[in-house]
């Protein structure tokens, strides 16, 4: 079992700067990739970033650019640095792990509101 932790969602102007964090525990060794999922109102749950376990990473169309997704091993916790933010980044965001055997665990989300 992994247990996920999110936090550092707010409210913030267009153009503005959050960042997300996800603190990881439990069964960290089987831990073989960590990300952020967003999910906006009335839609489904869609992959903003991920990286693996050697760092190789992946984003979204819409964020390349603007978003950039870190871990630290050391700390078991990944981060989600979001700048030039838009409205259209507005959802709630879920941390993401996935584990040995393909399981998925996910955090209970934290909401990023981005006003005009």
């Amino acid at each position: 079992q992994v247990q996920l932790v999110e936090s550092g969602g707010g409210l913030v102007q267009a153009g503005g700067s959050l960042r997300l964090s996800c603190a990881a525990s439990g069964s960290i060794s089987s831990i073989k990739s960590m990300g952020w999922y967003r999910q906006a109102p009335g839609k489904q749950r869609d992959l903003v970033a991920m990286i693996t376990n050697g760092g190789n990473t992946d984003y979204a169309d819409s964020v390349k650019g603007r978003f950039t997704i870190s871990r630290d091993n050391a700390k078991n916790t990944v981060d989600l640095q979001m700048i030039s933010l838009k409205p259209e980044d507005t959802g709630v965001y879920y941390c993401h792990s996935r584990a040995t055997w393909n399981w998925d665990y996910w955090g209970k989300g934290t909401l990023v509101t981005v006003s005009l």
